[in-house]
């Protein structure tokens, strides 16, 4: 049997790196809703659609979910400029701050 000459056949894969850019697509997803939610959230408080209760709730479950992506960025050794993608000539998927 003939061995290829060309380049290998073989694709070599690093799984660190892999990992690190799916948990980048993950967390881009998640932070994009986690920004329309705020977005929303401030409507309705604005609007003046909920109790005072409900304002609290929901405050309170922003700043959890906020420090949940900031655990996982440091985890992952990501920033929030790693999770806004550049999206060509639209610009950035993500609103700067």
């Amino acid at each position: 049997m003939d061995e290829p000459t060309g380049p290998s056949r073989r694709v070599e894969i690093d799984k660190d790196a892999v990992q690190r850019d799916l948990m980048k697509l993950v967390l881009t997803v998640i932070e994009l809703l986690r920004q329309l939610m705020e977005r929303q959230a401030i409507r309705r408080v604005d609007q003046g659609d909920l109790t005072d209760q409900e304002e609290e709730d929901l405050g309170t479950s922003l700043m959890l979910l906020q420090e949940a992506m900031d655990d996982l960025t440091e985890q992952f050794g990501l920033t929030a400029s790693d999770l806004n993608i550049d999206l060509g000539p639209l610009g950035p998927l993500l609103p700067r701050r």
